[in-house]
């Protein structure tokens, strides 16, 4: 079969080849998935020449889509195990150690120093300088027992 460079040939190409090129300025995996559908548009007006434009954009939008769903079901979700899942969960690393209160839990609300960073703490009611050891971390606050 003799390759065909008709505009419509040479679109899905560039549109192919550019999508797949901006992926590496990009975040994340995103224009990748879009690259792809374009290339099997590419392959499909080489094949099926008379195709109208409209179809065309319905048929890329529609495999974009399916593509996209396929990684985010199949690829995405799966991921890698972490060896360290708690590395940018930093109140989540701190589950379990003790401290000293920096101030008292009054009406449920204190504070705690851990390194150069203070620690908004909700535990019962301690005075100043008991030893906490925390129990969760919720939000942007731990909290406490007393230990």
């Amino acid at each position: 079969m003799d390759l065909d460079f008709r505009p419509v040939v040479i679109f899905w190409a560039c549109l192919a080849l550019g999508l797949i090129a901006l992926e590496t300025l990009v975040p994340g995996a995103a224009l990748i998935w879009l690259g792809l559908a374009a290339g099997a548009m590419l392959v499909l007006v080489v094949f099926v020449p008379d195709l109208p434009m409209f179809w065309q954009a319905v048929l890329f939008v529609g495999s974009s889509f399916a593509i996209v769903g396929f990684y985010w079901t199949r690829i995405r979700k799966t991921g890698i195990a972490s060896t360290q899942p708690l590395l940018n969960r930093r109140g989540e690393q701190l589950v379990g150690q003790v401290y000293p209160l920096e101030s008292a839990i009054e009406n449920g609300r204190g504070r705690v120093k851990i390194g150069d960073a203070f620690w908004m703490v909700v535990g019962p009611d301690l005075p100043q300088g008991e030893r906490v050891r925390i129990v969760a971390a919720e939000s942007m606050q731990l909290r406490v027992e007393r230990a």
